[in-house]
């Protein structure tokens, strides 16, 4: 157990050490928010890979692959897809677009996109990345709590608070450019990790053939595509959701908000290599590690990390995989704080109701507000621990996730491919979104009959994704008086796909 210790304050201490270094190079908002815009693709991707992944991989993702076996690839297949599509599609037009509009914000460019003067988008987002990016984070912070029960046996509560305080302390003190740095260190601890405990594990199983046939001894059904439910509507749906899980990253702001950090756009192809190589490892290993527990400890659920770790390695090891789950948490805890804290204090605080605010005097208020969003995270967190006992770290996060992207996705790929997508579109299709996933997530699986059983296989993301999509192009096709607004947008979207007039 001393081990373990000493191995989450080595981790703990070097984040800490990251944080004073960022906050002697931060000067302005600019710095604060997006690292001045001056990041090479190394960090960027590095980060983009760390804050998309989260608690959800190394315990969620890896429970899975425990609990559903190969089924588990879809997730896998997904996340490939959704991370190469925002790297190779989305990733050039926005960062021209961002360095056209001078924008720091996600905020900024929807605003500047879509000509819009009254800021209503800017509030609309602001709203929904303060709402559901502090439900994010209190699903990072309740991840924090179980690591500290499964693998320290700390009491949950202590586990959860000593994880918010060491965030608070690195990311309030450096921001943004504290945030990258330890993206770099914690994304490479997680890969790390994640490639090489199943390769002891595979090892320790005599290979790939009697894992598999452990696992076909168990259960069958753990090594067939579409699971109990095979290929039908309801089993289609329920791969769907896996599958599509990764449709949230073609435009959500945690994501995007590293592309608006790049210095150049000279540096997407390199990023989008190093994205590529960190999601086919990382989360190829995550459900490889879900399989190994369930076939050489009986394993089902989200111990299926923490459990195989301590079955195959020394205590020395295992306290570094004590650090490797805090690093996948603590780095997108860290991320989507300056994101809401960015959209309370830029986009609300400064440019709605005190537009001759300098930036360079609202790093203190965006400190401030940093830490009154994570207290509420907090606060969330601990109330859903008492509620309900028997959640997922998985399922938690998704709900977090599925907001965001549905509310903001389908608004980016359009406004980004589309010169017809006006500021009325963008606006309803936002609502949509945000609406959709409780719907989705609370009132359509209620429905009577196969269609409930439907769309409670199906998920809230797909569903509120596709309809905020739809009502998008609907209201901008019916808003001739919005198009007119849109002076010289096809000339800007020619431009930031690099196509000549």
């Amino acid at each position: 157990m001393v081990w373990k210790y000493a191995g989450v304050l080595v981790y703990l201490g070097i984040l800490l050490v990251i944080g004073v270094l960022a906050s002697r190079r931060m000067k302005d908002l600019r710095d604060y928010v997006v690292g001045g815009k001056r990041l090479g693709f190394l960090a960027v991707a590095f980060s983009a890979r760390a804050t998309g992944e989260s608690a959800w991989l190394l315990l969620g993702l890896t429970g899975m692959g425990a609990a559903v076996g190969v089924r588990a690839f879809w997730v896998v297949a997904g996340e490939i897809l959704g991370v190469m599509g925002a790297w190779l599609f989305l990733s050039r037009r926005f960062k021209r677009l961002t360095d056209r509009y001078d924008s720091i914000t996600i905020p900024d460019y929807l605003e500047s996109r879509f000509r819009d003067s009254t800021h209503a988008l800017r509030m609309v987002a602001a709203f929904t990345l303060v709402v559901f990016v502090t439900i994010y984070v209190s699903a990072q912070i309740d991840a924090t709590g179980q690591a500290a029960e499964k693998f320290l046996d700390f009491d949950y509560t202590l586990g959860a608070v000593i994880g918010f305080a060491v965030v608070m302390l690195y990311t309030m003190g450096g921001g943004f450019l504290a945030v990258v740095w330890s993206d770099v260190f914690q994304g490479l601890m997680m890969v790390g990790g994640l490639v090489a405990l199943p390769i002891a594990g595979i090892i320790a199983a005599g290979g790939l053939g009697p894992l598999f046939d452990g696992l076909r001894a168990q259960d069958p059904l753990l090594m067939t595509a579409f699971g109990e439910q095979g290929f039908t509507a309801i089993g289609v749906a329920g791969t769907l959701a896996l599958l599509l899980i990764g449709i949230g990253f073609l435009g959500s702001p945690q994501i995007f908000a590293r592309f608006l950090a790049l210095r150049s756009e000279k540096e997407i192809s390199k990023g989008a290599g190093v994205a590529f190589i960190w999601t086919v490892s990382a989360d190829c290993g995550a459900v490889m590690i879900g399989l190994l527990a369930r076939h050489l400890i009986g394993i089902d659920g989200e111990a299926a990390l923490p459990d195989l770790a301590a079955h195959l390695f020394p205590a020395v090891i295992v306290g570094l995989y004590v650090a490797i789950v805090l690093s996948a948490i603590m780095s997108t805890a860290d991320s989507l704080l300056v994101l809401a804290s960015s959209a309370a204090v830029r986009d609300w605080y400064q440019r709605v109701r005190h537009p001759e605010m300098a930036d360079a005097t609202l790093v203190q208020k965006s400190r401030i507000a940093t830490l009154v969003l994570a207290l509420a995270a907090l606060g969330i967190s601990l109330a859903v621990a008492m509620i309900s006992e028997d959640r997922t770290v998985f399922w938690f996060v998704i709900f977090g996730w599925s907001g965001i992207a549905a509310t903001f996705c389908p608004t980016m790929i359009l406004s980004l491919f589309w010169s017809g997508m006006t500021r009325r579109g963008a606006l309803c299709a936002m609502i949509a979104g945000f609406a959709g996933v409780p719907i989705f997530k609370f009132l359509a699986p209620e429905l009577p009959g196969e269609l409930g059983a439907f769309f409670k296989a199906l998920e809230e993301l797909t569903p509120s994704f596709v309809l905020s999509f739809v009502v998008g192009v609907v209201v901008s096709l019916t808003d001739p008086k919005g198009r007119e607004r849109l002076a010289g947008i096809e000339d800007e979207l020619r431009e930031a796909a690099g196509r000549s007039a």
